[in-house]
């Protein structure tokens, strides 16, 4: 066992991760020339596009150092704020992480967020200076800025290139040497966390965990402890780039377990699993996931909801921060409610389901939970527009409130203030990490941060400023439901939770959006902005009509006035009875106003 090393790789999106994981595969010879390809461990497709990492990988490696074998066990995470979850899922499974900073951009809202996980998990963190090969890279500077932040010696400071394949040895020897091997004893009951699951259409589900206590053989019968049942284990192993089976896995190994499981809910991330025979007790598992943006999916075809349901359980395997529950829709019928950490998080989920899953579904808009005091005294959460209680019986609204943390060049204070304050923002403090960088603190309501804040800090830092937020609690605000109504007909999926403030100008908008979205009809299409009964915004889409006076020629005016009073009428009646055809774009209009 003390010859096992479990570390984990953090940092911001693009300080260059996955690269580094690609250099450390190489140098070990875990893969041979044929198996290598960029981003070797980001395996979906959608990660290759977007050049992110949305699935923390694990992998083994085999290293030789001072004539010892070594077995090193690296789990690559995403560095996206989205993705939070699947970082401190892998922090709970290891006992060091490599913390990299881009010696060109320094260090990052992120990288600080990560390094306080793995700090309150007691890890071994071995700080690398990325990318010191690029021109405008600043060693000197970024590594003050370690140092100052962990409060490690100068030297402890790895300088590497990944791309070039500079400090990958000193990488390998650093985790060997400083990282701790794993503590456990094998001859006690089996204790082992399962830290990530995925869905296999041939053989069930296969589980990731990391054995603490106890030895598991294959064929031994194991128990799940949070549902109690009961399975064998047909098949265990380690993870290479495919999985190598084994006979046993002892204390501190990292692996997978195949037992033919194939109903999804039986399968919890951060579940321990036991022996049947001698059970021992449930592992502290990592805080359940608080979904930050709630939005509807349905499925465009009404008959294919038992498919997106099995869909969705399948993927919450693959990704356990997605969170649903069943909601149905007057204009939609049957879908799901589900709680994303963000809107990163939720793109990726809708294509997703598109991708693997080949369901085309509908996204309602998203909205945040907030809650509601009623005049009885009583207390309901809402999770959706739809859930508001009658303004009557409404004593207040509390929403959502967090702690913003940016950090970005101090040239764009001034901007990036600005942007919080219009978004409802309080400053609460700034501070000089050096003479050329800034991280400020704001405190801001979550529903303002959902749709498009992010984009907009990006574009007026110039892609500088890097976010980090997590939730501090609930305020009273000061909330109305907005209604759509198309042709005085509500249309609840594309109604939204506003501030008042705002309540005016958002339905303004959001109906000259509509406007040039839903396509003319043979009727004319009134759409409303609502609040209660009060309508605060019109727009109109004119009636596509054949010009009925073409064939009049000279003759008296009362005979073209009889043709148009006709042609009126049948549009009236036809308004009366034809309903309104509302794409896809319009109900993700919401996302885009600017």
């Amino acid at each position: 066992m003390e010859n096992i090393r479990n570390f984990c790789i953090i940092a911001h999106i693009d300080h260059g991760k996955s690269t580094l994981a690609d250099r450390l595969l190489e140098f070990t010879g875990t893969l041979n020339e044929r198996q290598m390809e960029a981003q070797v461990l980001d395996n979906m497709d959608l990660e290759k596009e977007k050049g992110i990492t949305i699935k923390s990988h694990a992998i083994q490696m085999n290293y030789k150092l001072d004539g010892k074998q070594y077995i090193l066990n690296l789990i690559d995470t995403p560095g996206h704020v989205d993705f939070s979850y699947e970082v401190s899922r892998s922090i709970a499974a290891c006992e060091g992480a490599l913390l990299i900073v881009d010696a060109s951009q320094g260090i990052e809202a992120q990288t600080i967020s990560n390094l306080y996980l793995a700090l309150e998990h007691d890890l071994e963190i071995i700080p690398v200076l990325n990318k010191i090969d690029l021109p405008h890279a600043m060693p000197e500077e970024v590594t003050d800025e370690i140092v100052e932040l962990i409060g490690c010696k100068r030297e402890d400071v790895i300088h590497a290139s990944a791309k070039e394949g500079k400090g990958i040895e000193e990488i390998l020897k650093a985790v060997v040497h400083r990282v701790r091997a794993p503590k456990g004893d094998p001859n006690a009951p089996l204790q082992a966390m399962i830290f990530d699951s995925v869905f296999n259409s041939f053989r069930g589900i296969e589980i990731y965990f990391r054995v603490f206590n106890g030895t598991m053989k294959k064929g031994q019968k194991v128990k799940f402890i949070s549902t109690n049942k009961e399975y064998n284990a047909d098949e265990i192993g380690v993870l290479k780039l495919d999985q190598q089976p084994r006979t046993e896995m002892g204390a501190g190994n990292v692996g997978y377990l195949i037992s033919g499981i194939k109903v999804a809910s039986e399968v919890h991330v951060g579940d321990t699993i036991t022996s049947a025979a001698n059970p021992g007790e449930s592992l502290r598992g990592f805080e359940q996931v608080k979904p930050m943006v709630f939005a509807g999916i349905y499925p465009v075809e009404t008959s294919e909801f038992e498919e997106l349901r099995a869909s969705m359980e399948k993927l919450q395997l693959n990704d356990a921060s997605l969170v649903w529950e069943l909601e149905t829709s007057a204009a939609l019928g049957f879908g799901f409610r589900c709680g994303f950490l963000g809107m990163l998080h939720m793109e990726i989920i809708q294509e997703r389901l598109e991708r693997e899953f080949n369901m085309t579904v509908i996204t309602t808009v998203p909205s945040v939970q907030f809650k509601a005091f009623l005049t009885d005294g009583s207390e309901i959460s809402i999770n959706a527009p739809s859930e508001m209680p009658d303004p009557t019986k409404l004593k207040s609204i509390e929403e959502p409130y967090i702690k913003a943390q940016i950090i970005s060049k101090s040239e764009y204070i001034g901007a990036i203030i600005t942007l919080c304050i219009e978004k409802r923002g309080i400053i609460k403090n700034q501070n000089y990490l050096t003479t050329d960088r800034v991280e400020m603190s704001f405190e801001m309501p979550l529903s303002e941060i959902v749709f498009d804040f992010f984009d907009k800090l990006k574009s007026i830092s110039r892609g500088y400023a890097s976010l980090d937020y997590h939730l501090i609690g609930f305020r009273e605000s000061d909330m109305v439901k907005l209604d759509v109504m198309l042709n005085g007909e509500k249309v609840d999926a594309l109604s939204a939770i506003v501030h008042r403030g705002k309540s005016q100008e958002w339905g303004r908008k959001l109906c000259e959006k509509l406007k040039e979205l839903i396509p003319r009809h043979m009727f004319e299409v009134a759409i409303q902005a609502a609040i209660g009964q009060k309508i605060v915004a019109r727009e109109t889409i004119s009636a596509i009509r054949k010009n009925v006076i073409a064939k009049c020629y000279g003759g008296d005016i009362s005979r073209k006035r009889k043709l148009l009073e006709k042609q009126k009428k049948g549009k009236k009646r036809m308004r009366q009875i034809g309903t309104v055809e509302v794409p896809q774009e319009a109900f993700m209009a919401v996302l885009k106003l600017d």
